[in-house]
C-alpha cells in the first residue's frame, strides 16, 4: 500500500529515531542494510522510505537537528531587542547540545563524527542557520549596531567569534569551559565593538593593523 506524504514522513521519522537509538546502543554508525534489517519493515517498504544511505542520513540529521531548528525559528520570530535576540539565538542551541553531551558523551561524539563524515549532507542546515543569522544582523544594523559592515562581512566575523558555541565538537574538547556567562560576554563585546567604522564612536576598532 502506497504511503501518503504525511504517513511517509511519520514513518521516516520513526526509523530515524530508531537509528539514533541503535547508534547509542552499539557505539557506531549504522549502515543502511543494518537499519533496514532492524526496522521491522520489508525491504520493499524500507526502500520506499529511503532510497539509499544518504537519504537515511538526511532523515537522521533532520530528526537530530529539529530542536535546533525550532529554537532558531522561535528566536527569529520573537520581539526581543537585538542584543538579547542574538544571544538567545546562540544560547538556546548551545544548551541543547550541552545537555546532550552531558547525558551521553560517547553517543554525542559518535554523532559529531557522523556529521563530519557526511558534512555535505548537513550543509543545508548550516546554510539555513547563516540565513537566519543574516536576518538578525540586518535587524541589529537597523538599530545602529555593526555600522559600516556588509552583512556577509558581519556574518563571517560573528561566526568566527562564536564558533565554539555553534560547533558541537567544541564541547568534546572544551566541555565545562564553555558557559552561558562567557557567551553573554562575547555577544556583549560584539555589539560594543564590532564595526567597520573608525573614530570616537568606534573606540578600539581598526587599531591593530595586519602585517604585510
Amino acid at each position: 500500500m502506497a504511503l501518503n506524504p504525511t504517513l511517509r514522513e511519520e514513518e521516516r521519522e520513526r526509523i530515524a529515531r530508531h537509528v539514533l537509538e541503535l547508534v547509542k546502543e552499539r557505539g557506531s554508525e549504522i549502515a543502511w542494510t543494518v537499519a533496514m534489517a532492524e526496522s521491522g519493515l520489508t525491504r520493499t517498504r524500507f526502500e520506499a522510505l529511503f532510497a539509499d544511505y544518504d537519504d537515511l542520513f538526511d532523515a537522521v540529521a533532520q530528526s537530530w537537528l529539529a530542536p535546533h531548528m525550532a529554537v532558531m525559528e522561535e528566536v527569529l520570530a520573537s520581539s526581543l531587542p537585538p542584543q538579547r535576540k542574538m544571544y538567545e539565538f546562540f544560547r538556546r542551541r548551545f544548551v541543547i547540545s550541552r545537555e546532550r553531551f552531558r547525558a551521553d558523551p560517547e553517543h554525542f561524539t559518535i554523532l559529531c563524527e557522523m556529521g563530519a563524515a557526511n558534512f555535505e549532507r548537513v550543509r543545508s542546515y548550516v546554510d539555513l542557520a547563516d540565513h537566519y543569522l543574516c536576518e538578525l544582523i540586518a535587524e541589529a544594523q537597523a538599530e545602529g549596531f555593526f555600522a559600516g559592515l556588509e552583512i556577509d562581512e558581519a556574518l563571517s566575523l560573528i561566526n568566527q567569534m562564536i564558533s565554539n558555541y555553534t560547533l558541537p565538537d567544541a564541547l568534546i574538547y572544551l566541555g565545562e569551559k564553555l558557559t552561558e556567562q562567557k557567551l553573554a560576554r562575547i555577544v556583549d563585546t560584539m555589539f560594543i565593538g564590532l564595526s567597520g567604522e573608525a573614530g570616537a564612536d568606534a573606540s578600539g576598532v581598526n587599531v591593530l593593523k595586519v602585517a604585510s
